[in-house]
């Protein structure tokens, strides 16, 4: 059953352990189907290096330092003695900004989210994070959350540089469950200030409601002849 564009979905390519040698011959085949120079190698170890693109999709903004002025020998002094409070700042990324990274086959997916905060300077948690494998099949778009431990570069490899078969896109981790463990002490606190505004206008909302009720019955009582 074909997918709702944007939707997780399982992708159906096969997804085979390779021997050494076959690893090899995918390589070659690899390398000579792209147009650039992104080549993907083999190594001593058995291990091989190569290139993901990763396109960001992020909705929120994401938090980086706050730029602060080049620091003086008494300002290092002065934070040596103390520690030094961490200023942040907030912006949204370009729309689908894109990031090529050089990686092994080893590297796992965590790692990859990782390395793409580092790149951009991003200082959230990266577990508010996802990486995302995504395939266009039949003019439907089908996105696989991929787990932490999964390896993109042997993604990347089996299905070939083709685009379509196989990219990946880092998202917002929309679990359905909030990771409160990810946020920091400020966004927890003006969370509580948001939930107990909406808990008051709710309960106003209530109160208000059977009030309104009581006086219609009480209304209704006063209009009536007793027997």
């Amino acid at each position: 059953m074909a997918a709702a564009a944007g939707k997780d979905e399982q992708i159906d390519w096969e997804k085979p352990v390779l021997s050494q040698a076959e690893i090899e011959q995918k390589i070659k085949e690899y390398n000579s189907q792209i147009n650039s120079n992104l080549f993907m190698s083999l190594n001593k170890d058995g291990s091989y290096t190569g290139f993901i693109k990763v396109q960001l999709k992020l909705v929120r903004p994401v938090s980086v330092p706050a730029t602060k002025k080049t620091p003086t020998i008494h300002d290092a002094k002065k934070v040596a003695r103390s520690q030094a409070v961490k200023r942040r700042t907030s912006f949204y990324l370009p729309k689908d900004t894109v990031k090529h990274l050089h990686i092994i086959s080893r590297t796992r997916a965590s790692e990859v989210i990782e390395a793409l905060l580092k790149k951009f300077m991003v200082v959230d948690n990266p577990r508010k994070f996802a990486l995302f494998e995504r395939s266009e099949k039949e003019d439907q778009v089908y996105l696989r959350k991929l787990p932490d431990d999964e390896q993109p570069l042997r993604l990347r490899l089996l299905a070939g540089p083709s685009e379509k078969v196989l990219s990946f896109v880092l998202k917002e981790n929309e679990t359905g469950e909030v990771n409160w463990d990810a946020f920091s002490m400020p966004e927890l606190h003006n969370f509580l200030r948001i939930l107990q505004r909406e808990e008051e206008e709710h309960v106003r909302q209530i109160l208000q409601k059977y009030a309104h009720c009581r006086q219609k019955m009480q209304e209704a009582l006063a209009t009536r002849t007793p027997g």
